[in-house]
């Protein structure tokens, strides 16, 4: 087991590395849509690259939400299988809506997993922005 400092200082070095081995400008918040936002995550567990959509109105929620879901075959080849949930809800309570992909058996307290997380995240996050250019007009018409 870790300290709390031991695991954040760990955090930090891993993340750290992944910019320094996978130089690049992800879209991540800028996607031009407000609320709408692709997200790298780790634990101890697994690793994950999610799209976000996290309006408070649940109706532009909803229909941002439908409009990338009516593109499920495509968002697929670009990225593989995911998971999907509509009313997804973080650790805060808050309600969102969520598209993701994971990597489970990796650990960011486990730096022999490191390159393969890296390796996902840049795999999976490339799909999903290139999925996200594709079809960004078509998207963003709500």
């Amino acid at each position: 087991m870790f300290s709390k400092q031991e695991a954040q200082q760990l955090k930090k070095e891993f993340w750290t590395a992944f910019g320094k081995s996978f130089p690049r400008k992800w879209i991540l918040y800028d996607t031009k849509i407000k609320n709408l936002s692709f997200k790298f995550y780790a634990d101890k567990k697994k690793a994950e690259v999610s799209l976000d959509i996290e309006m408070k109105d649940e109706v532009f929620r909803d229909a941002y939400y439908n409009k990338i879901w009516s593109l499920e075959d495509m968002l697929k080849d670009y990225i593989g299988d995911f998971h999907k949930e509509e009313f997804y809800t973080l650790e805060n309570g808050k309600v969102i809506s969520r598209i993701w992909v994971e990597k489970e058996g990796v650990s960011v307290f486990n730096k022999n997993t490191w390159q393969q997380t890296f390796e996902f995240f840049v795999e999976k996050m490339d799909g999903f922005e290139r999925f996200y250019y594709e079809f960004e007009d078509f998207i963003k018409d709500v």
